[in-house]
C-alpha cells in the first residue's frame, strides 16, 4: 500500500476505564500507527482521571495526542470508530459510561465541521480537564478555533473541582511516529 502524505496536524484525546486501562490505550494508539497513514508526533503523560457526566463508574486512564494523518476527518473518525471496535468497544449503554477505548478527534487542523456523524472542534473538550491537562502538556498555546483561546487558557479557566486530574505515567517513547 503505498503511503498517503501526512499533512493534517490532529489532535486526539485517549482514555480507558475498563480491564487494564493504561495498555487499551497504548494498543489503541500502537493500532492507530498500523495502516501508515498516521504518525505520533507527541503523546501527553497519561492521567487517572475522574468520570464526568456519568459518574458511578470506574476512574478512567486519558492522555492526548498529536498525530500527523494524510486521512480525512470522515476517514480518521472511521479508523478510530474500527480501532475501539477491534479492542472489544460495544455500543455505549450508558452515554458517557464505561469504555474499553475512547478515541476522540479533538482538533483537526484548525477545521470547523458541523455533520451528523462528527462535529470538530470537539463540542465538549473545553469543558474536559481530562482533554485539557493532557493537551496542555503536549502545547498549552494550541488555539481552539472557534473560542479563539489558547488550551492554557481554556484549562485555567475550567471551575469544576468535581474533575479530577492526577499523573499516572509518563510519555511513553516515540520511535519514528510509533510507540517504541
Amino acid at each position: 500500500m503505498a503511503h498517503m502524505s501526512l499533512d493534517h496536524r490532529v489532535y486526539l484525546s485517549v482514555g480507558s476505564n475498563l480491564g487494564d486501562k493504561l495498555d487499551n490505550c497504548l494498543k489503541g494508539l500502537a493500532a492507530l500507527t498500523d495502516s501508515g497513514e498516521t504518525m505520533l508526533r507527541r503523546v501527553s503523560r497519561f492521567y487517572r482521571t475522574s468520570p464526568v457526566d456519568y459518574t458511578d463508574q470506574d476512574w478512567f486512564v486519558n492522555a492526548a495526542v498529536e498525530i500527523d494523518t494524510g486521512l480525512s476527518p470522515e476517514a480518521l473518525l472511521a479508523e478510530l470508530l474500527a480501532i475501539q471496535k477491534r479492542m472489544g468497544r460495544k455500543a455505549d449503554a450508558i452515554r458517557f459510561g464505561p469504555r474499553v477505548l475512547d478515541l476522540d478527534i479533538l482538533l483537526y487542523d484548525d477545521r470547523v465541521i458541523q455533520s451528523k456523524h462528527l462535529i470538530l472542534p470537539h463540542p465538549r473538550m473545553h469543558k474536559r480537564a481530562f482533554v485539557l491537562q493532557p493537551i496542555c502538556d503536549i502545547d498549552p498555546t494550541i488555539m481552539h478555533p472557534v473560542l479563539g483561546t489558547t488550551m492554557g487558557a481554556l484549562l485555567s479557566a475550567l471551575d469544576d473541582e468535581d474533575q479530577k486530574v492526577y499523573p499516572l505515567a509518563d510519555p511513553p517513547t516515540l520511535d519514528q511516529g510509533r510507540l517504541s
